[in-house]
């Protein structure tokens, strides 16, 4: 197959396999360690580095299509294994600008290093443009980090952490993104995941109690509120596409159900008549079919604009945050639609429906949420509100 096709590089026997056991890890609120092991020996978590680094080097929208397929099979797996390709999108992206300042983090994903995000915080809505974490300068360059990171996905595993905290010593206030490994002082991972949805994710808090990221390590500084810088770009280009991608997944995986539920259900006050022959069963799918095509059309487009430097200029971050949401809104409409065809059964705890339902509920959550969203694209069109005018 050709190395576009999501299949010649997630087969259908390991995403059966990985399917079969997301019931479980959801029970028991475990990490897929075993998930982890196939994808790595299969070279999936090379997947966005380069192959003059030894990486498969796919394209952000091969990734796209992989991170979905992947999502259909194991959505919490799906999701954990996203943080570790934003990190090598990341990268990738700085080489491919002509920077190799990040050439030794491609280097070490090859070697076999795990890479998570810290980026979230307990009331900083803000994410990438502030931060409650506090930088302290060390001579020679590095920072000390004092503070807390939530939702650090592959908390069981990750050998390193990019992340970042602020620094308020300089005659303007600096944002300082580096690298911390897993053994490093200061770095603490709190056993405190226990969710609705998203179970095997194990994304668990993190403190940062003087963690030294050195000066060998720090990967960015820039400045505190919005900005056009590269490094962010990148963050936020693979980081909202590669989450929409999970989010059509799921989507995608309930649509599934639903049909084959149709298929074999029957009604007895209809005769015996199958559901998949029900005129408004049929209107039904249609609908989750048409919305699920439509979403993941949006996100594969925008993620080929990004491969393609497509000249967006200040409409990116709006293009961006929207193709999150809408695979986010599909996915949860799906999913709802889903479980009134396949009936009372997908309602118990150990349906496969169920845990679609209580996963899809996270979407929301991540970065960037529908009031921002909203907010975003208002005042991209109207400007920023303005304070009515005083009367004399």
């Amino acid at each position: 197959m050709p190395a576009s096709d999501p299949r010649s590089i997630l087969a259908d026997e390991l995403l059966e396999v990985l399917n079969q056991r997301a019931s479980r890890y959801d029970a028991e609120n475990s990490f897929p360690t075993d998930d982890l092991e196939a994808l790595r020996e299969e070279g999936y978590l090379r997947l966005l580095v380069p192959r003059d680094f030894g990486g498969t080097g796919a394209t952000l929208e091969q990734a796209v299509r992989c991170q979905a397929r992947l999502a259909a099979a194991a959505p919490a797996t799906a999701l954990a294994v996203n943080m570790h390709h934003v990190v090598a999108g990341v990268a990738r992206a700085r080489h491919e600008s002509d920077d190799d300042g990040l050439d030794w983090m491609l280097r070490e994903i090859v070697a076999g290093e795990t890479y998570a995000l810290a980026i979230s915080e307990i009331g900083n809505d803000a994410v990438l443009y502030d931060s409650n974490v506090r930088a302290e300068p060390e001579q020679g360059g590095g920072y000390r980090l004092h503070g807390m990171k939530i939702f650090t996905s592959l908390s069981p595993v990750w050998t390193r952490l990019v992340t970042f905290g602020r620094d308020d010593t300089g005659a303007e206030p600096a944002l300082v993104h580096g690298v911390l490994r897993r053994d490093d002082d200061g770095v603490r991972i709190h056993d405190d995941w226990d969710t609705l949805g998203m179970r095997a994710t194990q994304s668990c808090s993190t403190s940062l109690d003087g963690a030294l990221i050195p000066a060998d390590r720090v990967i960015a500084r820039l400045p505190v509120g919005p900005n056009g810088e590269p490094h962010i770009f990148a963050v936020h280009s693979n980081f909202l596409l590669l989450v929409a991608a999970c989010y059509v997944g799921i989507g995608d995986r309930a649509l599934e159900l639903a049909v084959d539920a149709a298929k074999h259900r029957t009604s007895s006050t209809q005769g015996g008549m199958r559901l998949a022959d029900d005129v408004q069963v049929r209107e039904e799918i249609a609908r989750m079919s048409i919305r699920q095509l439509a979403a993941r059309t949006l996100v594969e487009s925008i993620a080929r604009d990004v491969d393609e430097g497509a000249p967006h200029g200040d409409t990116w971050f709006a293009r961006l945050t929207m193709a999150k949401y809408e695979a986010v809104a599909a996915a949860a409409a799906t999913t709802h639609a889903a479980l009134g065809i396949v009936g009372g059964s997908g309602y118990r705890s150990g349906h496969e429906l169920a845990r679609l339902l209580r996963d899809v509920l996270a979407g929301g959550l991540h970065p960037s949420n529908e009031r921002a969203v909203r907010r975003l694209h208002a005042g991209h069109r109207l400007g920023p509100i303005q304070d009515p005018p005083t009367s004399h």
